[in-house]
């Protein structure tokens, strides 16, 4: 089974940008739709971003929205976050996912069944 793994979090300002990666271990992630997930304390994990398996379609939330893009790289397998113009309340353990089953939602947690071992993102004000 493919196994996925980010990086990139880590400790920034306000107003900075931070960008997360996760790489796939096997097959490409072509086959799977990928997402970006979080998770603060004390509360459950939310979608933050996705893109679809063939790459046409994205869909993020609205907290995110017009700050985070997804995007990726198939020669590297590898699945990106860039987050600009981060605020204390993205604050959050930031999880990849992706889904072996591709006719789900892009949204819901439940439609993705691999997941990362989450990066931590911490945002100071």
């Amino acid at each position: 089974q493919v196994q996925l793994v980010e990086s990139g979090g880590g400790l920034a300002q306000a107003g900075v940008s931070l960008s997360l990666s996760c790489l796939a271990s096997e097959r490409t992630i072509a086959s799977y739709n990928m997402g970006w997930f979080r998770q603060a304390p004390g509360k459950g994990r939310e979608f933050v971003a996705a893109i679809n398996h063939s790459g046409d379609e994205k869909s993020y939330a609205d907290s995110v929205k017009g700050r985070f893009t997804i995007f990726r790289d198939i020669g590297k397998n590898t699945v990106y976050l860039q987050m600009n113009n981060l605020k204390p309340e993205d604050t959050a353990v930031y999880y990849c996912a992706a889904a072996t089953w591709i006719f789900g939602t892009l949204i819901g947690a439940q439609d993705y069944d691999v997941w990362g071992h989450g990066t931590q993102v911490t945002v100071s004000s």
